[in-house]
Formats: C-alpha cells, sequence, structure tokens
C-alpha cells in the first residue's frame, strides 16, 4: 500500500530522536540499568513525541524487551496509553505487531485492553496488528480469548482488517493464518480503508500471491469489489499494475470486469494502468481481453 501522509503531521522526522525522552530511548534499546536508573528522576508515563514517537512502554513492547516491560509497569506505566502519530499503537497492539506474546500476557495480566480500536492513521488493533505480522499463534490465542472483533473497525487512512492485513503476506503463515480468519467470521469482502486501502482480495493481487488469490476466490472474494476513494484499485487494476500476468490471468477467468475503474479522478481501466507502469506482458494480455490494441489505447488517453 502506498504512504498516505496528512499535512497536519509538523513533526520534523530528521531530528527524530530529539523527540524522544531519555527514558524512551532507553527503553527502545532494552537498556535495563539505565532504566531502572532513570525511573525515579523521568515520567514513567510521558507521552509519544515526534513522527515515530511512542511511551516508553509502548517502545518496549514494540522491541520485545520483556523485563524492561516488567520494570516500567511495576513503576505505574499505562499499559492502555495512546500511541503517537504514525500509528499510534498502545503497547499491547505493538506488541502484537512483532509477535511478543509474553509479552501481550503481561500487558494484558496488567489490564491492558485487547479491543481496543485502531489509531486514526495507520493504526492497528491487537488482532490487526497480529494478522498483518503473521503471527498465527498469537492470532489464535486472540481469538480464543474471545475479546477481539475479527471484523472490528480499521483506521481511516491506510487501516486494514485482520483479514485484509494477512491477506497482503507471501509467504506461507500467512496461508494458514487466512482459513483461520475466515473460519473465526472474517468478512473476506470487508470494504478497504477510505484512503489507500484495498479489500482482502485486492491486497493479495497487488502483491502477487496466487495461492492466496486462489484460496480466496474459493472463499468467495468478489472479484470485482471497488477500489479505496483514494489511490483505490480494484483486484485487477492492482495485479495489472504490479506487472503480475498470471494472476491477472486467474481474475479474467474469475470474471473481473476489464472496464471497471478505479483510482483518483481521473479514474482508469487496469489496461489503462498496466501501459502507465510499462508492464507489457500484462498489457498484451488485457488488450486481448478487451479487443484493443496499444495504439487504440493510446487514442483513448489522449482523447
Amino acid at each position: 500500500m502506498h504512504d498516505f501522509a496528512p499535512n497536519s503531521f509538523a513533526e520534523d522526522e530528521e531530528n527524530e530522536d530529539d523527540a524522544w525522552t531519555p527514558l524512551q530511548l532507553a527503553a527502545s534499546q532494552g537498556d535495563l540499568p539505565l532504566v531502572q536508573s532513570l525511573i525515579p528522576t523521568c515520567d514513567v508515563n510521558a507521552p509519544p513525541n515526534g513522527f515515530y514517537g511512542r511511551n516508553a512502554l509502548q517502545a518496549a513492547s514494540a522491541h520485545g524487551h520483556l523485563a524492561v516491560v516488567r520494570a516500567l509497569l511495576a513503576s505505574n506505566a499505562d499499559p492502555n496509553a495512546a500511541g503517537g502519530n504514525n500509528g499510534g499503537l498502545t503497547a499491547v497492539q505493538a506488541a502484537c505487531s512483532g509477535g511478543f506474546a509474553e509479552i501481550v500476557h503481561v500487558l494484558v495480566a496488567a489490564g491492558a485492553r485487547i479491543d481496543a480500536g485502531p489509531a486514526r492513521y495507520r493504526g492497528r488493533s491487537a488482532i490487526q496488528a497480529a494478522a498483518e505480522g503473521g503471527h498465527v499463534a498469537l492470532v489464535r490465542e486472540l481469538l480464543d480469548l474471545g475479546r477481539v472483533d475479527v471484523n472490528g473497525p480499521i483506521a481511516r487512512y491506510a487501516g486494514c482488517s485482520a483479514l485484509q492485513g494477512a491477506a497482503a503476506g507471501r509467504d506461507t503463515r500467512y496461508l494458514e493464518l487466512v482459513p483461520i480468519l475466515l473460519d473465526a467470521g472474517a468478512d473476506a469482502d470487508a470494504p478497504p480503508a477510505r484512503y489507500n486501502g484495498r479489500t482482502a482480495l485486492q491486497a493479495a493481487a497487488q502483491s502477487g500471491y496466487l495461492e492466496m488469490l486462489d484460496l480466496l476466490l474459493r472463499r468467495g472474494a468478489n472479484a470485482n469489489a471497488p477500489g479505496a476513494y483514494y489511490n483505490g484499485r480494484t483486484a485487477l487494476a492492482a495485479a495489472a499494475e504490479a506487472g503480475h500476468k498470471t494472476v491477472v490471468r486467474r481474475l479474467l477467468e474469475s470474471g473481473a470486469d476489464v472496464y471497471a475503474l478505479c483510482g483518483n479522478p481521473p479514474q482508469r481501466r487496469a489496461l489503462e494502468l498496466a501501459v502507465a507502469a510499462d508492464q507489457s506482458d500484462v498489457i498484451r494480455l488485457l488488450e486481448s481481453a478487451e479487443g484493443l490494441g496499444c495504439e487504440e489505447l493510446l487514442e483513448e488517453q489522449d482523447e
């Protein structure tokens, strides 16, 4: 997925370390002795600053530093504090993203909410973060707890459901994970995030993972689901633009509409996106499907 950076972020990313407190930096690095020496004189719950900021507990959780997490919780760190600008992950969401199951257990025991929704910009709920990271065992644990919504709200900017996040993956962990989510009630055709979102099938098509695409099609995913409002792509357009010829062919065989429009105005067809990306093999395939030659297509675009 493409990044979408709202204009409201004014922090200077070049000086990112300057926005972190000494305790946050030490926690991020897993330096337990330094963390212990700083706790008496630092605010353990100082909020995140900077574009990539995290508070101390979030920083330790994101990097898998269990001993630091325990020390911070023992010093009254808030397990449910809101995250920073970019992603806005809480501590347990950050731990789920990294697949750090033991840290998740410790945080939940300390009162962390695993059902908290995602932040507005690129946020992930706990199960969305775990699924996107391909952490099969952790996803199973979260589902077994019964306190997460597999179809819960997604971030407005570049958000993804648990299934959409898993469908974008490109290895066998994700092939194992997608049926687990579907069997737990995940909506195969959940709409994409308004900005830079993808349905599960669109995500698989964009990544070019044919086995994932076939799995989703067998489970009833819609090959003609509309794309997101901003930077959206149909499944066919996503595969065509990325040059995944085999995926394009499979989508055509599954009834994908070659004339469907998507993307920012003026919207374009899959063939037009393939031409713009110079995907010659895909162009020929789509020309045949549309009954057009490339010269005719270019004339259309010039009109």
